[in-house]
Formats: C-alpha cells, sequence, structure tokens
C-alpha cells in the first residue's frame, strides 16, 4: 500500500486551509488610493499651515513670559497657574457657564418643538415656515448683532420709541442688568433654524412604519412625539447640546461688537474668548493669552465630554 501523497496546485498556488503568500494591492487600487491621497492633500496642507501650525506655535508661546529685561524666559506652567487664579478669567467663565445653562435649554427646546411640528405634517405653508425659521441663522452674525444693536438702542431704538409713544420708560436692554438676555436672545433667533434643520432632518429618517404601528395601538401624536420621535433622534440631539456648549464658550462676535454701543457695561474680560483676544491685541500680551486660551479650550473638551457622557448612561438606563 503506498503512502498517500498531497497534491500541489497548479500554478504554485497554496493548498486551502493555508495561508499563501500576500499579495499586494492591484493596480487598479493602488491608482485609486493615489488619487485620494492627491485629492484630500490640498486639503491637509491648508489645515496643517492654518491649524496645526498655529497651534503648536501657540502652546509654545504659552511656556515663556516676556520681560523688558532678559527678553522671553521659560516659565513652565506659570502662565496656566496664573489663568487659574485670575479672577477676571474666572468671571467670563461664570458669565458664559450661566448663558449655558439658561440660553441652550431654551433654544433647544424651541427648535426641538418645530422640527416636530414639521414633521407633524399639519402646518400650513410648510416650506415658507422651514425657510422662515431657518433664514436668521444664513445672517451672518456680525450683521445680525448690529440689527439687534439699533433695536436695543436706548436714545433710537424702535422698542424705546414704542415704550415712550404708550408712556413707559424704555426697556434697558443694554443696560449690565439686562446684557446677557440681551445676548441670549441675540444667539437664540440666529441658531434656532440651524438646530430644528439638523433635528428635522433626523426626524425624516425614522421609519414610518413605527408611526402608523403606534396609531393602530391608539397613540396620538403627542404620544408618538414623546415615545418615538424623541427618543429616535436622541444622537442628533447630544449633537446640537455639544456644538451649543462649544458656542456658548467661543462667545465673541456678538459682545464684542455690542461693547461698542454699551461700553460700560462689556468690559474686555466680558467672556473668556474675549479676554483672550484683548490680552493678545490690546495688551500685546501673547504668551498668557496663548495660556487662556488652551485652559478655555481644554475646559470646553471636559465639559463637551462630560455632556456627553451623561447622555450615554441616561440611553442606557
Amino acid at each position: 500500500m503506498s503512502a498517500p501523497t498531497t497534491a500541489r496546485p497548479a500554478g504554485g498556488a497554496s493548498a486551502p486551509g493555508r495561508a499563501g503568500p500576500r499579495r499586494g494591492p492591484s493596480p487598479s487600487v493602488r491608482r485609486q488610493r493615489r488619487a485620494a491621497y492627491l485629492l484630500v492633500a490640498p486639503f491637509m496642507l491648508v489645515f496643517a499651515a492654518m491649524l496645526v501650525v498655529p497651534l503648536v506655535y501657540a502652546a509654545y508661546l504659552s511656556l515663556f513670559r516676556e520681560q523688558l529685561v532678559g527678553g522671553n524666559s521659560f516659565v513652565g506652567l506659570e502662565n496656566y497657574a496664573r489663568a487659574l487664579g485670575d479672577a477676571a478669567f474666572g468671571s467670563g467663565v461664570v458669565r458664559v457657564t450661566l448663558f449655558l445653562v439658561i440660553q441652550v435649554p431654551i433654544m433647544l427646546g424651541l427648535a426641538l418643538l418645530f422640527a416636530l411640528a414639521l414633521d407633524s405634517g399639519r402646518l400650513y405653508a410648510q416650506r415658507f415656515v422651514r425657510l422662515s425659521i431657518f433664514l436668521p441663522y444664513a445672517v451672518p452674525s456680525v450683521v445680525a448683532t448690529l440689527m439687534w444693536g439699533y433695536l436695543y438702542g436706548p436714545d433710537f431704538g424702535p422698542f424705546t420709541q414704542v415704550a415712550e409713544m404708550v408712556g413707559l420708560p424704555a426697556p434697558p436692554f443694554l443696560s449690565s442688568g439686562w446684557m446677557l438676555g440681551s445676548l441670549m436672545n441675540i444667539l437664540t433667533w440666529e441658531f434656532i433654524g440651524y438646530n430644528m434643520i439638523i433635528m428635522y432632518a433626523a426626524l425624516r429618517a425614522v421609519p414610518a412604519d413605527l408611526y402608523e404601528a403606534a396609531r393602530m395601538d391608539g397613540a396620538g401624536e403627542f404620544r408618538i412625539a414623546w415615545s418615538i420621535k424623541i427618543p429616535a433622534i436622541r444622537s442628533a440631539i447630544l449633537l446640537t447640546v455639544i456644538f451649543s456648549v462649544i458656542g456658548s464658550y467661543q462667545l465673541f462676535n456678538e459682545p464684542n461688537l455690542l461693547q461698542t454701543v454699551a461700553p460700560n457695561v462689556i468690559d474686555s474680560a466680558y467672556t473668556p474668548n474675549l479676554y483672550a483676544y484683548n490680552l493678545a491685541f490690546t495688551s500685546q500680551d501673547l504668551n498668557y493669552s496663548a495660556a487662556v486660551a488652551f485652559l478655555l479650550a481644554a475646559g470646553i473638551a471636559v465639559v463637551s465630554y462630560v455632556v456627553q457622557l451623561t447622555s450615554q448612561r441616561r440611553a442606557r438606563s
């Protein structure tokens, strides 16, 4: 009886079950990869030149201090320690945190309400309503702030003129007590449409079969919205919350422009972003400004992570 022999596949191919020689990608795949790298290269170059390099340079500057005698000297984390004990920086952080806690729920609640109303299909002239709500976002923030600055004007603003016509005192929109609320109104007006579009797009992706099954079980529109629609778009709502957190701590254009009409109310450190800007371009303290900016970025990252983690835990429970 002869011993069994293993036949080697023709062409030198390995037997089934054994690891064959590793082959590289085909020429067509290599051409596609080269084309992809070539197309992405301009963006990566601009991204590195306009974002990565400035960030690295700012991080480098934040470790130094400019002195009248001796020029720049390495101080390590001293600028960061100074920022942590800076009352002006701390008051700005507290102010934008208060802004975040009050304005963001109102803005996102209204955006969700409008998105649900549009998705229900019970509104007349839906396209006109959708465009009307989104249109303020298309207005540049600088133009919107200048417009609201005119409306808020204590001497010439329309609100003041209407109040005087009916014998009421002019509303102090630009006073120290009302300024934060006035800024909240501007930001709410600007970003309701943007957040509404994100939520509305998410709602359109929810399968309609779920609604039909719920209606057959006797659920009304409010019950469907509360138990099906809102849980189905939780990830989109979380996305708008994180965007709003980041935007609130980066508040700059609106207080910077209203400072020209209310210089005694909005100081150079009204928001942390405005404080970093004035440190760099008014006080010429680039080193400390860089440290404040990085500390603010770290705070935004922590708050965004806490919001995301809290939302995920609530979704699992």
